[in-house]
């Protein structure tokens, strides 16, 4: 039963993990848009009517069709990215607001349907007939999604995208919009972070920020508020490495906006769970008090990006609700950390908790500290690998971190292997050593089976870094 109940949260991990995928490489011009809206419109802090005619055009095109490839490029490369753009400007003519939600529907099926399509006839094309065949196959299919996409899929999409805009005008409504956190806030634990932010909140909130010039949509995930007040909890009244750790995390977490480096303080004592899920719904209910939001995607979730983003008159609104949350967060942390009686485990027995709490094998404290060798696929380390590939779920944060950690470690000892960060969807094929968090794992061995594995219980703590470090030495 624990067994399934671990493969089903790999595959909800999974298709969370595909649906952020297909708008964090985009970030950039979300942010570019958010940018934009923010200085130039009517409303804005330098209003410039020229500049500002980019703010239609960019949501209502650009943006869904980066979307609409992006999706159909993880299904099937630049063939699947090309046929699923195409298939979006049916969406998109066929609507009135942006097509987020059905760019994300109609790229990835259109790049299936076109991998589907091509294996029909493979190997059955006659010589000199191949790019005839495969560029008209692509035409034709392709064309017709996309006046499907106008005809039913877009028209099907929109009323969906209204029936949820009104389920969350709805909650705001009755004032009921902050309990989302009650759930929010235990499924970013779970690394589903990045898909609830960019898979599900961000394409409502960016059409609402482009309907009324903002939304607080933005901040239901990203705002680093929460975190922080458990990270201060732990710095004043933790223990151990938990307590000597837990200020060089504020630093990554609030400025940097890397939140996974929160979740195993939370893990460590799941109670804390309860200071994170007040945190957020103080940080909601406030921005709903001020009627405050931002007018684009925070990402990451540092405090410099929320307030780069935060609409000109809501400055107020937006740092209260994060100073607020902050300090809920921090006061039912102290509290529960001062008087709960489980007994304080360090980082890397959170680790075996984690494991525990999502349905897959615990280790005992004593396993996770076994050498890199034992805690990693049963294959032997590579005599000379080229890449050491460290991958996390959006391939933007945590893996960053990590990378630029085990880099200059491999540097220092004088090794010649190049260390990149990656989503662990886009691991390249041809990677020796790949390095993950230990929640992400499975999803790695599952993507790329053949590679040599290792797993890390937290990022600030670098001995599993030390210890690849002193095999690599070892094995030249």
């Amino acid at each position: 039963m624990s067994g399934e109940k671990g493969g089903i949260k790999v595959k909800i991990q999974q298709f969370g993990s595909f649906l952020s995928g297909m708008i964090m490489p985009n970030i950039g011009a979300f942010i570019a848009w958010g940018l934009i809206t923010a200085i130039f419109i009517p409303k804005g802090w330098w209003p410039n009517a020229d500049i500002a005619k980019l703010v239609d055009p960019t949501i209502k095109y650009l943006l869904p069709i980066l979307i609409g490839y992006t999706g159909g490029k993880l299904v099937y490369d630049v063939r699947g990215g090309v046929v699923g753009a195409m298939a979006t400007m049916g969406v998109i003519v066929g609507t009135d607001i942006p097509m987020f939600l059905g760019a994300m529907i109609v790229g990835p099926l259109t790049a299936w349907l076109m991998k589907k399509t091509d294996k029909l006839w493979e190997g059955k094309i006659k010589a000199g007939f191949e790019m005839l065949v495969n560029n008209f196959s692509a035409g034709i299919l392709s064309g017709i999604l996309a006046i499907l996409s106008l005809i039913v899929i877009g028209p099907a999409v929109e009323g969906l995208d209204n029936i949820l805009a009104a389920g969350v005008e709805g909650l705001m409504s009755v004032h009921l919009l902050p309990l989302v956190s009650l759930f929010v806030e235990p499924a970013k634990v779970l690394f589903l972070n990045n898909a609830i932010n960019h898979g599900v909140l961000s394409p409502i909130a960016i059409d609402q920020a482009h309907q009324v010039g903002k939304s607080l949509l933005f901040l239901v995930e990203a705002n680093p508020g929460p975190g922080l007040g458990i990270l201060l909890a732990y710095s004043f009244f933790g223990k151990g490495t938990a307590k000597q750790t837990a200020p060089g995390a504020i630093i990554i977490q609030f400025l940097g906006g890397i939140h996974e480096i929160y979740f195993p303080y939370i893990l460590m004592k799941p109670i804390l769970i309860l200071a994170a899920m007040a945190g957020g719904v103080t940080g909601i209910a406030t921005l709903s008090l001020f009627h405050a939001g931002l007018v684009g995607v925070a990402s990451p979730g540092s405090i410099l990006a929320v307030l780069a983003m935060t609409a000109r008159t809501d400055y107020v609104g937006v740092i209260l609700a994060v100073v607020l949350a902050a300090l809920v967060s921090f006061l039912v942390a102290s509290l529960l950390l001062k008087t709960s009686k489980q007994p304080d485990t360090d980082l890397a027995a959170a680790e075996s908790k984690m494991h525990e709490m999502k349905g897959k094998k615990a280790m005992t404290p004593s396993q996770t500290a076994t050498p890199v060798a034992e805690v990693t696929e049963q294959n032997t380390l590579p005599t000379n690998p080229r890449s050491i590939i460290f991958a996390c779920d959006a391939g933007m944060g945590s893996s960053a971190m990590g990378a630029s950690v085990l880099r200059n470690k491999i540097k220092k000892a004088g090794l010649d292997i190049e260390v990149k960060n990656t989503a662990i969807s886009q691991l390249p094929d041809n990677a020796d050593i790949v390095v993950t968090h230990q929640d992400l794992t499975p999803r790695a061995k599952e993507k790329l089976p053949t590679a040599y594995h290792v797993s890390v219980e937290n990022f600030l703590n670098s001995s599993k870094y030390d210890e690849l470090v002193e095999e690599l030495k070892n094995n030249q």
